[in-house]
């Protein structure tokens, strides 16, 4: 039985031409069609991201901020997702991804804008809450898309959505670097990104999945999503945004206190995770297609393991960027895969069982780097970086445990 009622929607909506070779062709270009669309909406949500945290440093020095004040108020965005959580996904069970992934990737834009305009660290906090919250509804909304247009193409492509997200980091940054030398204001940058997602927003919206969930998805409730193989799930992937998180937060600062490396060198680490995380999201449909989701998860908990452990073994320049390039790789494929495992759970909507594996992998991402930051505090970063490496342990075992996945 098909998860959603789309699987004669393109004869619908086509016309009916004279030839069927003809049709098999327009079929085929609409479907390429609706495949750009999503991944559009993908690079626009991490294009918006990644325009904000590329001017995170020169914020800071407009309104004045200590590292503390600043450590404080970033937190309203894990906030604000916090306060989407227990929403978002019904929302978009009730009036349909198209709808919530429009208006919310919208509203993320604004809420950028809104960033760089402010002029008080309150300002930035309460704008930063309202980031949160559409992000939230976003991540939800536009990765079901993503599970939905998987569903239209006979072999896996959610890596591809996910890596997207990842290459738009790069643009991202690429743009705050220019503006920054060209003496741009956040605000006028984060305009022109304002623009440039809602130019992909008017552009793509016409070409997304239109689904809904079938009638036995609709009346399941919404708690008893929490049930069954999406909690295993989530644990996998809050493994995995454990690990993610300790990268994105802490890898530029053990290359610079363990490393010791001094200037932009400092950087290389994190650079070197994020080319192979985006490159290994791009890889990841092929090798699942070929070795299928249970193996791949498997192999990618024990890289991460592999990666952590050895830039802890071997603290120095070039092999501890190798080392955070294994990371990368490994982390890249888990979310991508889990996502799609749990969107095509077919006795629950796909949007609310996203809503598990998000809520219980946020608790990851958000605890992860103060508690690295606490076990460097009493012991070193060197032991901090060891401990997470048992979370790509962790991540084989759940995957063997969990014995569904396929």
């Amino acid at each position: 039985m098909p998860l959603i009622d789309y699987s004669n929607f393109l004869d619908k909506i086509l016309p009916k031409p004279k030839y069927k070779k003809s049709f098999r062709n327009a079929k085929q270009s609409y479907l390429n069609r609706v495949r750009w669309a999503v991944t559009l909406f993908y690079f626009g949500m991490g294009y918006a991201f990644a325009s904000w945290a590329s001017r995170i440093p020169d914020i800071k020095n407009n309104l004045d901020l200590s590292e503390a004040d600043l450590g404080t108020i970033l937190f309203a965005i894990p906030i604000g997702q916090l306060i989407a959580l227990p929403i978002s996904g019904k929302t978009v069970v009730k009036y349909g991804s198209i709808k919530v992934s429009i208006i919310a990737l919208s509203l993320y834009v604004c809420a950028l804008v809104t960033l760089g305009l402010s002029q008080e660290s309150w300002h930035l906090a309460l704008a930063l809450v309202f980031f949160g919250i559409a992000g939230n509804f976003c991540n939800i909304a536009i990765n079901t898309q993503g599970v939905y247009a998987e569903g239209l193409f006979p072999k896996p492509i959610m890596g591809s959505f996910h890596g997207s997200w990842s290459l738009a980091g790069f643009f991202g940054a690429l743009t705050g670097m220019g503006m920054n030398a060209l003496g741009y204001s956040p605000a006028i940058h984060f305009m022109f990104t304002a623009i440039v997602v809602l130019l992909l927003i008017l552009t793509n919206y016409k070409y997304l999945v239109k689904a809904k969930p079938r009638q036995q998805q609709q009346e399941t409730s919404f708690w008893a999503a929490f049930s069954g193989v999406l909690p295993w799930l989530g644990l996998i992937a809050f493994c995995c945004r454990t690990s993610e998180g300790v990268m994105y937060d802490w890898s530029g600062v053990y290359f610079r206190d363990v490393v010791n490396a001094e200037g932009a060198l400092a950087m290389l680490g994190y650079s070197a995770f994020m080319i192979t995380m985006t490159f290994g999201r791009f890889l990841s449909d092929k090798l699942v297609a070929k070795f299928g989701r249970r193996r791949i998860l498997i192999v990618s908990g024990i890289t991460v393991s592999i990666g952590l452990a050895c830039s802890v073994a071997f603290p120095y320049l070039i092999p501890a960027t190798f080392c955070f390039m294994l990371v990368g790789i490994g982390v890249s494929m888990i979310f991508p895969i889990v996502f799609s495992i749990a969107g095509s759970n077919p006795n629950v909507p796909t949007s609310a069982a996203l809503t598990v594996v998000t809520s219980v992998s946020f608790l990851g991402f958000l605890t992860g780097p103060p508690v690295i930051g606490y076990i460097a505090e009493e012991s070193s970063l060197r032991y901090s970086f060891a401990f997470v490496a048992i979370f790509g342990i962790l991540i084989s075992l759940l995957v063997r445990f969990v014995k569904s996945i396929r």
